[in-house]
């Protein structure tokens, strides 16, 4: 049994809550490997994020960017977020908890030989030839750039179905999980964590569409043309440059993200946005 430990970059009280996570867990006989980031702040060694994912448990130690990071190695792995401070909406458990929290996650383990989750949902986008790493808050289509003079025709199809024909900045398909964030920003609605659902939501348009809720298990297929080039990014951190006009194909993933430990209290987690 081991458990992997990912603090947010930068940030020495993760990096300290890591360490009293890592030495607890390996006073009981757990081996426990940090990321190679968390490991320039202690006097261990680190692996790569990719190695996360031949853990047993993946702890993430700092907001919901960490957890994404975290995610990005964790594959099927279950995670545990421990918050501190941020929005934290991917982040149940609090640093006072934390140690206990971990504690109990690898006692169920011993026990049972499972990890305790709940699945929530990525998003895959591709193209002709090309496929984005799968997002857990949004994929984004837009032109070379954003701005007055900028963007794309962009025409958004759900199931076959025409929703969006016209010039906008881009347009962006988010997760429930991910309606919290930068769709949020692009005035698209907050989508409960219960519901199955998936918002499209155009960014600047010309002639705008109000924000779209679909079944997340439809397929929203993207077209760009009429713009010196166009992106497909994933999370904000992967990007697929495209050759214009192209269509890009956006549906749910077949690897879900696995959520260990506490769900996370919504509305009360939506009062550090006011």
């Amino acid at each position: 049994m081991d458990v992997g430990i990912v603090a947010q970059k930068g940030n020495e009280r993760a990096a300290g809550l890591a360490e009293e996570i890592r030495s607890t867990l390996r006073a009981d006989g757990v081996d426990a490997f940090v990321d190679e980031a968390t490991a320039e702040h202690l006097p261990v060694d680190g692996v790569s994020v990719e190695r996360m994912r031949e853990r047993d448990l993946v702890v993430s130690i700092g907001g919901d960017g960490t957890f994404l990071y975290a995610a990005r190695g964790a594959g099927s792995t279950p995670i545990m977020g421990v918050n501190l401070g941020e929005v934290g909406f991917l982040n149940a458990v609090s640093p006072a908890d934390a140690v206990d929290a971990v504690e109990d996650a690898v006692d169920h383990l011993r026990e049972t030989g499972e990890v305790r989750y709940r699945e929530v949902p990525r998003l895959q986008a591709e193209g002709d030839g090309w496929a984005l790493e799968p997002s857990i808050n949004e994929v984004v289509v837009q032109g070379e750039q954003r701005g007055p003079g900028n963007g794309a025709e962009i025409t958004v199809e759900v199931d076959g179905a025409t929703y969006i024909d016209g010039h906008a900045d881009g347009v962006l398909v988010a997760t429930r999980t991910g309606s919290t964030a930068y769709n949020l920003s692009e005035g698209g609605p907050l989508v409960r964590p219960d519901l199955d659902a998936l918002v499209v939501t155009e960014m600047c348009a010309a002639e705008g569409m109000p924000p779209l809720v679909a079944s997340d298990d439809c397929e929203v297929t993207v077209r760009v043309a009429d713009a010196p080039a166009g992106y497909a990014i994933s999370d904000g951190r992967r990007q697929q440059r495209l050759a214009l006009p192209e269509t890009v194909r956006i549906t749910t993933a077949d690897c879900p993200v696995r959520i260990a430990g506490p769900s996370v209290d919504f509305f009360r987690a939506l009062e550090k946005l006011a």
